[in-house]
């Protein structure tokens, strides 16, 4: 294989390629165009595929069932497309190919704090959040400073730093 492609599911997610070529592609808005994407790109033989499985979270929140089920069809759709384009692919969960990069996981809070509620109904009554950790947006600058050190030569965005590090840990 000289051809791994990165695939980062999800409407704010992406594609990334390394190989003899190494770049980042938004995903794209429908399932036309990313077959069209996929299947004009790659050649089977060549080609080698990872796509990050996740789960059934979004920013550590459970999500509504209608954006779980958007998400869930966009996965499916994207192993689709690689099933009938040949591509071989394997499937695999954030947290390996962070650790198969080296990239230290994102530090939890662990420490709590007590802060007065400033708006809404319950405005001037205290409440517990946690804090001490990482938030998911420092967690998300880190790893694309991590691509970017990684390839300094390709404009990459939040959008589609995991999919270049995913197709970095294919290859």
């Amino acid at each position: 294989m000289s051809c791994y492609l990165g695939i980062d599911p999800g409407v704010s997610g992406g594609f990334g390629v390394v190989g003899s070529e190494k770049y980042v592609e938004p995903m794209p808005d429908t399932e036309k165009d990313i077959w069209d994407w996929i299947s004009s790109r790659f050649d089977p033989e060549d080609t080698f595929a990872v796509i990050e499985k996740v789960g059934g979270f979004i920013g550590g929140n459970p999500a509504p069932g209608s954006a779980m089920f958007k998400f869930g069809a966009s996965f499916g759709a994207l192993r689709m497309a690689l099933t009938a384009a040949d591509i071989p692919f394997e499937a695999i969960t954030p947290q390996r190919w962070q650790k198969g990069l080296g990239i230290p996981p994102r530090k939890k809070h662990d420490k709590t704090r007590t802060v007065r509620i400033s708006k809404g109904k319950n405005k001037g009554r205290w409440r517990s959040e946690r804090c001490g950790g990482e938030t998911s947006s420092d967690f998300k600058k880190r790893l694309r400073s991590h691509a970017q050190k990684l390839f300094p030569k390709i404009k990459v965005t939040k959008d589609t730093a995991d999919a270049l590090l995913i197709a970095e840990f294919c290859r």
